[in-house]
């Protein structure tokens, strides 16, 4: 599984980034790794027309705003889900 938070490093995105990894390690998920994207260019080029946006295994599962824990939480089962 792979965890991207995409965003300049804004408020906003830093909150999603503590957030998500919050979500990951309730979850007992600790070995997961969140990755920061910071690049601009690379973010238009996944697509993002919104930050903070979350990305989870190369799929877009947010953008333009910041969940709660439990919303991240639920997003993160339903990849591990999907991803069996």
């Amino acid at each position: 599984m792979t965890i991207k938070i995409l965003g300049s490093g804004c408020p906003n995105c830093q909150l999603l980034e503590a957030q998500t990894k919050k979500a990951v390690e309730e979850l007992g998920l600790k070995d997961i790794p969140i990755e920061h994207v910071y690049d601009i260019d690379k973010i238009i080029e996944m697509g993002i027309a919104f930050t903070p946006a979350l990305v989870i295994n190369d799929e877009i599962k947010l953008m333009g705003k910041i969940p709660s824990v439990e919303e991240l939480k639920a997003l993160i089962q339903e990849s591990l889900k999907n991803n069996k």
